[in-house]
């Protein structure tokens, strides 16, 4: 059997059955439909722990971002407050036309789609987002920031259970050196453990499962697909959740709602593909970096410096990944024949 584009790209039986041999280790990405120039960006892809540890980074500086955004929607600086709802429904909203512009560009053949996944992960995104948007409101965004994204260290657990991966003892001890530095970045105050903490807990423990059934998705589907419907999904789940909450924005949160939108489509992107050449539990621990890029925009926005405790936290973070990613990288040569374990 092959594939045929409509643009005259074909995928012969032989590449097929390469690609699916590859996809027992890893996954593969193939987005057909797409111009000559484009097809080596979209073709199948090997597993490649440095480059999807790449576009983890480029992913956590605009998840960060998406979650600035949100803080701002919150305030009266540019209107009335909005309710989570209202931004979780903005941020769907605008990374789903997103995604449909593109698929008018790209004119994709989409498969056909796993449902009862789809709607799993989505549900699973947009409660793990609302509850996210939620604490930000309420509690400082790096505590925010700190607690929610342990959702690697829960997105690791889950995946021995779900995806079946064995989590070896430098994937534990690298993870626990960044499970460290988070919690000196959570600095554990009373304040830290108000209800809105506990929000972002819970956003934490949603959004690491969810980090599962994207890998399963990604073994069934392509990223393009896989994206194009968790907005189209998510867009009508936010949508329902929405009408009791309604206000109408003012200009400029519809403009922040836009970028939120837009900015949260370029993550969904990295973070799928990066999602499509490492495990998850390899993946997992760099989404530490997002805490980093929090504190970088907290300097730029907001002239907060970062003291000597976010200093400490973010420097033991990027220990542990670089310790990850020195091994997987060892694991890898080894099994290539260049090198020994």
């Amino acid at each position: 059997m092959s594939g045929v584009s409509s643009e005259g790209y074909a995928i012969d039986h032989a590449h097929l059955v390469a690609l699916r041999r590859a996809a027992r280790q890893s996954f593969f990405l193939a987005l057909p439909c797409v111009r000559a120039h484009e097809r080596r960006m979209y073709a199948a892809k090997t597993h490649n722990p440095a480059l999807a540890a790449s576009l983890i980074a480029v992913a956590c500086a605009f998840i960060a971002a998406t979650t600035l955004i949100a803080k701002t929607l919150a305030t009266t600086q540019f209107g009335a407050p909005m309710h989570p709802f209202q931004i979780v429904f903005g941020r769907f909203l605008f990374a789903f036309l997103a995604f449909a512009l593109a698929s008018l560009i790209l004119r994709p053949t989409l498969q056909r789609p796993h449902l009862p996944l789809h709607v799993a992960r989505t549900l699973g995104g947009w409660a793990g987002l609302t509850l996210m948007f939620a604490s930000v409101a309420h509690i400082p965004l790096a505590d925010a920031t700190a607690i929610s994204f342990l959702n690697p260290v829960f997105g690791m657990i889950f995946a021995i259970p779900l995806l079946g991966e064995k989590v070896g003892k430098w994937r534990w001890i690298a993870a626990a050196i960044a499970f460290v530095g988070a919690l000196i970045l959570l600095r554990p105050t009373p304040e830290s453990f108000q209800p809105a903490a506990l929000l972002a807990l819970g956003a934490a423990v949603i959004l690491g499962f969810e980090l599962n059934i994207i890998k399963k998705l990604t073994g069934r589907e392509n990223p393009f697909s896989i994206l194009l419907i968790n907005n189209a999904i998510g867009v009508c789940i936010a949508t329902l959740a929405v009408l009791w909450v309604w206000i109408w924005p003012s200009p400029a949160q519809w403009a922040l709602m836009a970028t939120l939108g837009c900015a949260m489509a370029v993550a969904q992107t990295c973070f799928v593909n990066a999602m499509a050449r490492a495990d998850a539990s390899f993946v997992a621990p760099f989404t530490y970096g997002t805490l980093i890029f929090a504190a970088v925009y907290d300097v730029l926005f907001y002239d907060v410096v970062p003291d000597g405790v976010t200093i400490l936290g973010a420097s033991i973070i990027i220990a542990g990944a670089f310790l990850l990613a020195w091994r997987e990288g060892r694991k890898v040569r080894s099994e290539d024949g260049h090198a020994p374990l």
